[in-house]
Formats: structure tokens, C-alpha cells, sequence
């Protein structure tokens, strides 16, 4: 069986669009934070001398079936993302160390009670021609912060005051906050925020028929669930791309991807599983990338609904986990164990917490004390992420040794990311790098859009505006490691693992970063990719 939306791709039966992939990544780019070339030995897989220009690169991703869409401000899987920064770009993203590194902002200063900060923007133009203003910049945020709509950013928007600030120039932002934040820049990187121009979107349909961005690539065509091409943008504020064309295909199964890049359909396959990096390592045929423990692997649990609304339910889960089986198993050993805390080896991570083991005793007690001897759940899992069933299957398997039954329950990769969102109790999860108050911000506060784990809390929610505010970086840490002792104690992330993430390449693309975690600035970096 062949698809007919990929007539040059049928002989190696290329699959198409049937699934997602939830944010997380791995990174490209021939660049370093500063901008200056890199080679091996500093963080770039394949030495391929001067960058040469041309050609088209065809990227394979999973991706979110026939209701994608090009708008930014909706960016949530993979693919999305990943299209959006070669078609947008936002203020500020987050370098390899996850700080906020300056994009179409050049600069910012805050005022003595970081209540008010100053955005100077960079000369940069849309795809029209027309110059980036800070109207366009307070148009995207204010669109973004719509309370009738659930954009992604929105919650890590909401300490600014839109409606106080205002443009003070042509390329200059005054940005009027609720309450002082040290950390504000975080904001201008936060994941979705990009600038659009202004009335972008104002028109059903305008982002997915010809979306006009400041990236490095400029749109052609878009087919949802199929396929997107993008041209190189001669006038890109940081230097043309040296390639040509970009095309993003989707294929949610991950042979697909190999078998595509191995026939040399594809120059690119976006998350490959342990197992077949193991097997085509080293043999020559293609090139496989590493990023070291890049993707937070969980289990998430809705604290909001039985049966884990009783935190002792909670705590038992935590103990049920043999996380190094699980690491074992469901990432045959490319990654390392978790301490449901995310964010490990990031800034304000509470390192000096006790890594939890399995302790099945104490978590028979603990249902015994909950009610819950005889607990059954459902625990809801797909093939959307590489080792997501593996781990559903021996989670089950260690749930039964402390009496617990777990039934598996399969979902659809094309809708399984919103399908989980808000319904079922337990599911499988996982997230790539972000800073953990980006974390915090966009999956942890009451308002939080992605709240995947229900958790809502009035006490942690003023833990992060105390921490937001709180100018000394000491005394902030010291509130940041409060809030995460709160959810190693009683949270509904089940963090058991952080995974590599794995992607390959074939031998003729140059200058992929193989050091830079997923989700930062040098993650999907085309516009920095050549073809040798």
C-alpha cells in the first residue's frame, strides 16, 4: 500500500500524516550562540568545511494529521515548532544553557523596580518588505493573550500589562508589568510567542494561505498533515540560509522516516528510537545525533479527579516506579533516571533532593491508608513518542507488584496530545527543554493552558509570582526549590527518566549541533544547514 500524497516516495513505502509528537527536540545549526561558526569538536556533527549554498533539504517529522495549521501562536507539536521558527521568529530564545539570548529584541533594560523594562528591536524586515515595529510586537502578544482564545504563550504573557504598555518608537517596546519580574526576558523567549505583523490572523485561514513572518524562509506551499516548502529569505536579519528550499514532510511512523532517509527520499528524519540508532550507528550509511538527556519521560497523573486526588495515591506511584528498569527498558539505556522534578541539571533545579526508589512496601501502606488496596486505573499510552508503550508495559508490570492494576489503554497518535490533555487519570508524557520557570509558567500555575496534571494550587501559583519578583538570584532559587519540594512531595509529574533524543541524517547535511538541548535557540536551526 502506497499513499498517493507522496507520488516520489511511494517505492519505499513512505507513510503518511497519522499522528503527533508532543514538544521536544533536537537541535541543527552551524552557528554558535554568538554567532560564530563551530566545528566538531565544539557541539557540530560532520566537519563539512565552508558552508555551501543550494539545494533542498526535506525534513521528515511526525506531525498533528489534517488539522495542522501554520499559525505560530498554536505551535505545539514537533512539527509546528519547527516550521514556525523557519517561517517567525520571536524577541528572544533560550541558549544552550536555557538563558535568554536576544532576537528581534537587540536589547532590554529593566527600571530599579523591574516593574517596567525597555525593548530596543533590531532592523529586521517581514517577507513583504515591511520593517519589524514594536505595533507588530504588541499586536502579536496582545493576539496571544487573548482570553478568548488558549494560545500557548498566553500564560507565560501574563505578567505583562498590555494594556498599559505601548510603543515609545518605531522599534522600541516599553513593557508595563503587574508586578516586578527579574526574569522577564524568559517571558520575550517564552515557547509560542512569536511576532506576527500587525492584523496577522485576522482572516480565517490567513496563516495556513500565505503567512508572512520575519524568519529565514519564506512560505511556498502548505498541504496539513502532508507537507510544507519554504524558500530562503535573501533579507533575513542574520544572514540568508544557505539552502535554497526547505521542505517539511510528515511521517508519524518512525520506519517511515528511516526508510525514507535510508532510499534518500529525505535528508532528515526527526526522532529515530533507540534501537534503530543502535543499528545504523557507525556503519556509514547515514549519521545519527545524539542529544544527551534531552527529553523529560513521565507519567501524569490528574490530581484533580480520582483516583489521585488523594496525594497518598500520589506518593504511592512515585514508590511503585523502578525508574532504572525503565530506563532500562523503554529507552534501552539511552538516557538517564528522573526524580519527578523536571529540568535536571538546568538553573534552580533542587539537585540535593533524594533520588526516589522503588519501595513497594511503603506503597502498599499508602494505598491501604487511601482506600485504595485493590486500585485499578487506566493508564492511556500511544505510539506518538518512542517509548511510550514500552513503558506503559512495565509500569503495569510494577504496579501489579504492589497490587494495583493497570490497564493499557492505546490511543490515536493523530489526537492523543489534546486527547490527554483534559481527559482519562494517568497517562504517558513527555516534554523537551525549557527553562523551569517556563515550565512552571505554561504547565503548572491554575490559568496554565497546558495543564496537563490538573494541578492547581493558589499557594504555588503566589510561590512563582514571589519568585518572579524577587530581584537577588539567591533568595530566588531558595523559592523556586520551595515550589519543587511541594511537587516532589505531592505533584502529579511521575518524571522517571530523561531520554537522548535521536535524530539522523544523511551524510550530506552539514553542520548539525549535536550539544545544544532540545528546545533551545539552536534546536531546527535550517537556515544553518548545508548540503555538502
Amino acid at each position: 500500500m502506497h499513499d498517493e500524497r507522496f507520488p516520489g516516495l511511494r517505492r519505499r513505502g513512505f507513510l503518511a500524516a497519522t499522528g503527533a509528537a508532543a514538544l521536544g527536540t533536537l537541535a541543527l545549526t552551524a552557528c554558535g550562540a554568538d554567532g560564530t561558526d563551530t566545528d566538531t569538536d565544539s557541539g557540530t556533527k560532520g566537519d563539512g568545511g565552508t558552508p555551501k549554498r543550494g539545494g533542498r533539504l526535506r525534513a521528515a517529522f511526525a506531525g498533528g494529521g489534517a488539522s495542522e495549521t501554520l499559525d505560530p501562536h498554536l505551535a505545539n507539536l514537533f512539527a509546528d515548532v519547527a516550521r514556525a521558527k523557519a517561517l517567525y521568529d520571536k524577541l528572544a530564545d533560550y541558549g544552550a544553557d536555557l538563558s535568554a539570548r536576544p532576537r528581534l529584541a537587540a536589547e532590554w533594560e529593566s527600571n530599579k523596580t523591574l516593574d517596567r523594562w525597555q525593548v530596543t528591536l533590531r532592523e529586521a524586515t517581514f517577507h513583504d518588505g515591511s520593517p519589524v515595529t514594536a505595533k507588530d510586537v504588541l499586536y502579536s502578544y496582545r493576539r496571544i493573550a487573548d482570553p478568548e482564545k488558549a494560545f500557548r504563550a498566553k500564560a507565560s504573557l501574563e505578567p505583562i500589562d498590555l494594556d498599559a504598555s505601548r510603543a515609545t518608537g518605531e522599534r522600541s517596546v516599553e513593557f508595563v508589568l503587574k508586578r516586578p519580574t527579574a526574569e522577564f526576558p524568559n517571558v520575550l523567549a517564552a515557547f509560542g510567542a512569536y511576532i506576527v505583523p500587525e492584523n496577522a490572523g485576522k482572516n480565517a485561514g490567513d496563516f495556513d494561505k500565505m503567512p508572512i513572518g520575519s524568519g529565514p524562509f519564506r512560505f511556498v506551499s502548505f498541504s496539513p498533515g502532508r507537507s510544507a516548502v519554504f524558500r530562503r529569505y535573501d533579507a533575513y536579519w542574520e544572514g540568508a540560509p544557505h539552502l535554497d528550499e526547505l521542505e517539511f514532510v510528515v511521517a508519524n511512523e518512525e520506519s517511515a522516516r528511516v526508510n525514507a532517509l535510508l532510499g534518500g527520499q529525505v535528508e532528515y528524519a526527526h526522532e529515530l528510537n533507540p534501537t534503530t540508532a543502535r543499528a545504523h550507528e557507525g556503519k556509514g550509511q547515514i549519521e545519527i545525533v545524539r542529544l544527551r538527556g534531552s527529553a523529560m519521560q513521565a507519567f501524569c497523573m490528574k490530581t484533580d479527579r480520582a483516583p489521585f486526588d488523594d496525594k497518598r495515591v500520589r506518593e504511592a506511584f512515585f514508590l511503585i516506579a523502578d525508574r532504572q528498569e525503565l530506563v532500562d527498558g523503554a529507552l534501552s539505556g539511552a538516557g538517564v533516571v528522573g526524580n519527578d522534578l523536571f529540568g535536571k541539571g538546568y538553573e534552580y533545579y533542587a539537585a540535593d533532593l533524594p533520588q526516589r526508589e522503588q519501595d513497594l512496601d511503603r506503597a502498599r501502606a499508602l494505598l491501604k491508608q487511601a482506600g485504595a488496596e485493590k486500585l485499578k486505573v487506566t493508564l492511556d499510552t500511544s505510539a506518538v513518542a518512542a517509548g511510550f508503550t514500552e513503558a506503559a508495559s512495565i509500569f503495569k508490570d510494577q504496579a501489579a507488584k504492589a497490587g494495583v492494576t493497570v490497564d493499557v489503554r492505546m490511543g490515536s497518535k493523530d489526537s492523543y496530545w489534546s486527547d490527554i490533555l483534559d481527559s482519562g487519570t494517568l497517562s504517558c508524557y513527555r516534554s523537551g527543554a525549557m527553562p523551569i520557570e517556563a515550565h512552571i509558567s505554561q504547565r503548572l500555575l491554575s490559568d496554565s493552558t497546558t495543564n496537563a496534571t490538573k494541578w492547581h494550587h493558589k499557594d504555588f501559583d503566589a510561590l512563582y509570582q514571589q519568585a518572579q519578583s524577587t530581584r537577588d538570584k539567591k533568595e530566588r532559587a531558595a523559592v523556586y526549590e520551595r515550589m519543587q519540594r511541594q511537587l516532589y512531595t505531592e505533584g502529579g509529574f511521575l518524571i522517571w527518566g530523561f531520554a537522548d533524543w535521536i535524530l539522523g541524517t544523511a551524510k550530506t547535511v552539514k553542520g548539525v549541533e549535536t550539544k545544544a538541548p532540545a528546545n533551545t535557540l539552536d534546536w531546527a536551526r535550517f537556515d544553518k544547514v548545508w548540503l555538502a
